[in-house]
């Protein structure tokens, strides 16, 4: 399949002309309504600092339900003890500038940009973008950031400090996701991290149809500020 050259307009062509890696389309720009449109449509940038926007859409992709959340015992051992408070939305500019400086760190997958920090951080000021926020000793120990349309929500990145820290924030956002009625979590990209978690990979297809239908459901408006930081 080739690649796509996106126009100016705000138009993305159909995921399921993707390459096998997944990549769809090229160019464009990060403004909300193109990433608006990206997200309704199961597409999403991620590209590497120099380089133009890529847009990918893969198959299969991964998601979380809900229902389906896997803690292992150790994991919940940790959550009795306390030892990290969850927040949501108090700390987002920190939390994305974390997630950012861990990939740049490890050199691992693509690169948070400057960019793309700023805008998601328009994002999350305008109640599209959410963060969760894992605390401990009063210092940010690890979180994650993600959007949100409908009753679906699309992770983005995630950092840790401390050990467990990460997922603790992502179980917390998994059990207030679900007293909200999400449908599901958006992991994207396959790892063990995420399969640990009780994530598994479905069809593309079957993901654009749940999307489809979570869109239509009300959506979780304005910020999520839950906590205090």
């Amino acid at each position: 399949m080739p690649v796509f050259r996106l126009p100016n307009d705000y138009i993305f062509p159909p995921p399921h002309l993707a390459e096998e890696s997944g990549l769809l389309a090229v160019g464009g720009d990060l403004s909300k309504p193109r990433l608006l449109l990206a997200y309704s449509m199961g597409i999403f940038p991620w590209y590497s600092e120099g380089d133009p926007i890529l847009w990918w859409s893969p198959d299969p992709r991964l998601v979380l339900f809900p229902d389906e959340l896997r803690i292992s015992r150790s994991l919940r051992q940790t959550i009795r003890r306390n030892i990290f408070r969850v927040t949501m939305d108090t700390a987002f500019e920190e939390v994305i500038g974390n997630c950012a400086a861990t990939r740049r760190k490890n050199a691992d997958g693509t690169w948070i940009t400057d960019e793309m920090m700023e805008a998601y951080i328009y994002l999350h000021r305008t109640g599209y973008a959410h963060s969760v926020e894992a605390w401990a000793d009063e210092k940010l120990a690890g979180g994650l950031y993600g959007v949100s349309l409908g009753s679906a929500f699309f992770g983005e990145s995630m950092f840790t400090k401390t050990s467990n820290a990460s997922k603790v924030a992502f179980i917390a956002l998994v059990h207030q996701l679900a007293k909200w009625n999400f449908t599901f979590i958006d992991c994207q990209l396959t790892t063990p991290h995420l399969l640990s978690l009780g994530a598994r990979e479905i069809p593309r297809t079957k993901f654009l149809a749940m999307l489809k239908s979570a869109l239509l459901d009300p959506a979780k408006k304005g910020k999520w500020i839950i906590g205090k930081p």
